[in-house]
């Protein structure tokens, strides 16, 4: 009965003294490691030109479960399709993947963002939104 005790009293401490056995992570000060597959907020992606790789072909708004995206297509003078307006409301997204799936150009890609702590009023991202993480990354 007593042995049991002592066994398990040994593995604590010697968990307890051993620095290389840490499972806590600090969390607000280092970002954690996210899998491989882990899928965050959509963001948009950006061509080798500048410009979004979004030819606004609507399908990532079709393919989508909960129809969180709504978008719509214009064309510039080159006669080249682009979204004049693209939204996603952030609220209703279920990190799916279909409309990384679906899109023809690779031009929605679900990112590492898993911070989505907002007030109510920001929850719906336009285009511009979704370009930002692309913008940084590309600096």
């Amino acid at each position: 009965m007593i042995l049991p005790l002592v066994k398990g009293l040994l593995l604590t401490l010697k968990r307890f003294l051993n620095p290389f056995t840490c499972v806590t992570e600090s969390y607000p000060d280092a970002r954690p490691r996210l899998a491989k597959r882990f899928r965050g907020l959509p963001e948009l992606q950006i061509g080798e030109d500048g410009r979004e790789k979004c030819v606004a072909c609507g399908l990532c708004a079709k393919v989508c479960p909960s129809q969180c995206i709504s978008i719509e297509g214009a064309e510039d003078e080159q006669f080249r399709r682009y979204p004049s307006m693209y939204e996603l409301d952030s609220f209703r997204c279920i990190f799916c993947g279909f409309c990384e799936e679906a899109c023809p150009e690779r031009a929605i890609l679900l990112g590492d963002v898993f911070e989505l702590a907002t007030d109510k009023n920001s929850g719906v991202l336009d285009k511009e939104k979704l370009l930002e993480s692309a913008r940084k990354r590309k600096l």
